[in-house]
């Protein structure tokens, strides 16, 4: 790294750590109430938005190859901010975060995942999380210990149960309205029925939308029954541990769902704000492929890294990202893949280094963040 190009990270990292976390702050609580929890969804969020898919789950069949470098020489702590479904409890599990924020400019996700924290809240365990996701009965005789295949192995051969589905659907909505007092609106409601019934059709080979033509698109199971670059898998279903671990997190209300634009006015901000009145550093963003989109959006993608600009950060934070790579790897704009293109591959990169070259204006395209150009043009 050239002289010039030190000198604009160790500029940036020290106004960020002021703003966030060097003034008298309030304490960022262990749990947060339900009136907190449901303030928080409401004020931070901006207008839904539109996006082409339902992305019911990932399409990122690797997203557990970065596990081993995001968890290296890093003590648990921090905010941990995401976008999509439920990958990021994956992550979340891995790097332990205080409090978490999903921003997804689709108000389904929100919904979504209100789902997912009302079926952790009612779940004891892996099995019963599974049944319920599903609506398929609990196999009997199955194992505290069973591995992840074995788990999805054991529900293989169990037809989904549509009254099973009808009381789930009912016990979520009186988790969440009843025992919480979250105000879902009726189009909330028609939109946690809508995304049930696809867990409740699809069952553990739902993909990122309905149709996965030659399937292309990794399903549930597959995403969950994946390994990371060691071999060793780290999903939120791996262990009865790791699912206790993002049970607690989600009754604890700290997992905050947010409908917004990376791009928008007041989500990513707000959420900006909060962090630094609490002295509490962003230790991980995870991106997906979203700001591939914001590139093709005009000056979006300088509006989503002023959005940036406004969290705090330290030296270790990182962007956990999405790409498409073909096989020679090269970087691809196109965000799905096809053919000649090999997979998506999830990366890290450090927040601080990005903010400092986007500051000094020498980030022009995505193709600038994926393959850091930046660093060649300050080259003495």
């Amino acid at each position: 790294m050239c002289n010039r190009y030190r000198f604009l990270v160790a500029a940036a990292l020290p106004f960020c750590i002021f703003l966030g976390i060097a003034r008298p702050a309030q304490e960022l609580p262990a749990q947060l109430s339900d009136e907190t929890f449901w303030n928080l969804v409401t004020d931070f969020s901006e207008d839904g938005g539109y996006f082409v898919s339902d992305n019911f789950v990932s399409n990122e069949r690797l997203f557990q190859h970065v596990l081993s470098d995001l968890q290296q020489d890093r003590e648990p702590g921090g905010a941990y901010l995401g976008v999509g479904p439920d990958q990021n409890f994956t992550y979340i599990v891995a790097l332990k975060p205080k409090i978490a924020f999903i921003v997804d400019i689709r108000r389904q996700n929100m919904i979504q995942h209100l789902m997912y924290k009302a079926l952790f809240e009612l779940s004891a365990d892996r099995a019963e999380f599974l049944s319920r996701l599903f609506s398929l009965a609990e196999p009997p005789d199955l194992s505290k210990d069973a591995s992840v295949t074995a788990l999805f192995d054991a529900f293989r051969q169990i037809p989904p149960d549509r009254n099973a589905f009808h009381e789930n659907l009912r016990a979520i909505k009186d988790r969440l309205i009843n025992d919480h007092g979250f105000k879902l609106t009726m189009e909330d409601e028609n939109n946690l029925e809508y995304v049930f019934n696809a867990f409740y059709i699809g069952g553990p080979k739902l993909a990122y939308s309905r149709t996965n033509p030659f399937g292309i698109m990794p399903s549930y199971e597959e995403l969950m029954t994946e390994v990371d670059n060691n071999g060793e898998n780290r999903s939120y279903l791996a262990t009865e541990e790791n699912f206790a671990a993002m049970r607690e997190f989600q009754a604890n209300n700290l997992l905050v769902p947010l409908v917004g634009d990376f791009a928008g006015p007041s989500a990513i901000p707000s959420v900006g704000a909060y962090l630094k009145e609490r002295n509490t550093a962003v230790t991980a963003f995870y991106t997906s492929n979203v700001e591939q989109y914001l590139f093709r959006s005009g000056d979006s993608w300088r509006r989503f890294y002023g959005n940036v600009s406004t969290l705090p950060i330290e030296s270790r934070s990182v962007f956990i990202r999405s790409v498409v790579r073909n096989r020679s790897g090269e970087f691809s704009p196109i965000p799905l893949i096809r053919p000649g293109f090999s997979r998506l591959e999830t990366t890290l990169s450090p927040i601080a280094e990005l903010m400092a070259a986007f500051q000094a204006e020498l980030i022009h395209s995505y193709n600038d963040i994926v393959y850091p150009n930046y660093i060649d043009a300050v080259k003495d």
